[in-house]
Parts: C-alpha cells; structure tokens; sequence
C-alpha cells in the first residue's frame, strides 16, 4: 500500500464521482491529507473503517463553481487533482478555471486525467479538449503530471442493447468502432496510479511525466461481446454501426454527448486505442485487470445487463 507523504495536502476534484470516489478512498487509507470537493451531484465517496477523519475534509461546492471559492478550496494544498467535466460545451474553460485558480491558491502539482490520443487532430473530441487543457497547464508554473487513460471497462458495458422485441432478438453490442480493438482500462486501476502519484514522496518523481493507463490487452468488440457474455449467461454480439445509426439510437442524448462517445469509438476503429502500456504494473505496483478479471471482481458494476430489459 502506498504510504503518504506527511503534511501534504490533496485536493481531489470530482470526489463523488465514480473515479474520485475510489481516489478518495486510497488516500485516506494510505493516511493522506485531502480535501474533496463534491458537487452532490453523485456519492460522497466511502472513508475506510478506522480512518483519520481529520484528515479528510468534505467540501460542497456548486457543480460550477466560481474562481474565488476554488481558490478557497485549494488554499495550502501542494497538489490537485483534476478529473475533466463531461459537458460540453464549456468543459475546456473549466479546466482552465480549475488550472488558474490552483495558481492562484499556490499550488505546485496538478495531476490531470487526459485521454490515450490526446493532440490538436485527435480523432476523439474529448481527446482534443484533454490537449488544449494540457497545453494549458504547460504555459503556466505548475508542475503536472498527464494520466491519459483509453476507455473505461464499465462503459463498454453501456453500449449493450436489449433487441428481444426487435426483428433481431438478443442482447447486442452497438458501436461505430469497425473491427477496431481497445485496451480498455478498470477505475480502480487509474485510481490506485493516481495515489502512487499523489503520494509519492518524492514530488519531482512524476513532474513533466506522461503515463498512459491501459488493460493488459486490446480486444476487438466480438471479444468484449463474448467476454460479457460469459459474465451474464446471456448471448450478446457486436453489431458495428454506421455514424447515422449511432446517431439515431442517442436521440435522447445532447449533440455534445453524441459526439463524444461516437468519435471516441471513431478513435477505437483507428487503432488510437489498442497500444497496451506497462505504466499500470509499474506505478501500481500490480499488473492492470483485463475485462475479464474486472467482470469477475466487480458485478455491480455491470450489474444492469441482468435486467430483462437493459434499454
């Protein structure tokens, strides 16, 4: 377990969301100072039993707070963790507000969670706006460290359609990715590189670094289809979509929201996210869980494709 530094104070923002949450978490257990910042918006992130509460402070701001109240928020911390928004538009000039306020508040070290692809062209357009924010972070006097991750584990598992009333009945997995492959990554596994980092005691080990957090292996999406089979017992298959179907079946969702997961599996069809890195094994301590191992360890994670209707 890593130990932490003492009196360093973190800041974690995001700290009820489901990556913060586990963040949270590691660091409490590990002893760490930290301050979380939750917008109510998702879960107070569980303390370990026998944790120094003191050392933990919870802090409630608004889903859009304000310079002066960020800067409040980071006041004496040495490092902050930055977890990108969702919402588009607007996400870029809030990770410039979180950056300029951690200047302010004199901050030395931000860590970032970017994307595997990030660049000025990437096919992504979070990847893009993940660029932008670490070009951002670059210009000023902060010390960074860029944790770019490929996709999720759990959000493969939202991609699953119950058709049983369609002409084509089952469970299917519908993406516009082709036969592209991913290294798709588990939360727990960014979470426990981000407290490596957070808590080194070394604070210039991870400066300028860039680490790319994979699985331990890239599958087509007939392997995601076959390995989530398994975990249900039930049948599901890929079906490849054009970028009209993808389309049409998020109607309910905002354009931003469709662009995002679209060109996220645009970037999977391109091969942006098949490279498998070592950095997980090395910074955690422990080798990355594949899909399979994840399934296996967190069933409620997924929990939702037991339902008899999953859409």
């Amino acid at each position: 377990m890593t130990s932490a530094s003492p009196g360093r104070l973190v800041v974690l923002t995001g700290a009820d969301g489901r990556l913060g949450s586990r963040l949270a978490f590691r660091v409490a257990a590990a002893g760490g100072r930290q301050r979380l910042l939750v917008t109510g918006q998702g879960v107070v992130p569980r303390l370990p039993d026998g944790a120094s509460l003191p050392e933990t402070e919870i802090v409630a701001v608004q889903a859009e707070p304000g310079a002066r109240t960020l800067t409040r928020a980071f006041a004496g911390a040495y490092a902050v963790f930055l977890v990108p928004g969702k919402e588009r538009p607007g996400r870029l000039a809030k990770h410039r507000a979180v950056i300029d306020a951690a200047v302010l508040a004199g901050v030395r070290h931000v860590v970032y969670v970017s994307s595997v692809g990030a660049g000025p062209d990437a096919v992504a357009s979070a990847a893009r706006d993940d660029w932008l924010t670490e070009e951002y972070l670059r210009g000023t006097d902060l010390t960074w460290t860029m944790l770019r991750i490929t996709m999720f584990h759990r959000t493969l598992t939202f991609a699953v359609y119950d058709e049983s009333r369609r002409s084509l009945p089952g469970m299917v997995l519908r993406a516009p990715a082709g036969d592209g492959r991913v290294a798709s990554v588990a939360h727990d596994d960014v979470a426990d590189v981000a407290t490596a980092v957070l808590l080194d005691e070394d604070p210039n080990r991870h400066a300028s670094r860039i680490y790319h957090l994979t699985g331990p292996e890239a599958l087509s999406l007939d392997e995601v289809a076959a390995a989530l089979s398994t975990a249900t017992g039930r049948t599901i298959r890929y079906a490849p979509q054009t970028l009209d179907q993808a389309r049409s079946l998020f109607y309910r969702s905002t354009a931003a929201e469709v662009e995002d997961w679209i060109t996220q599996c645009q970037a999977i069809a391109a091969g942006v996210l098949t490279g498998v890195s070592p950095d997980v094994r090395q910074l955690a301590g422990r080798g990355a869980r594949s899909l399979e191992a994840w399934l296996d360890d967190y069933p409620t994670e997924w929990a939702h494709l037991r339902l008899p209707s999953v859409r």
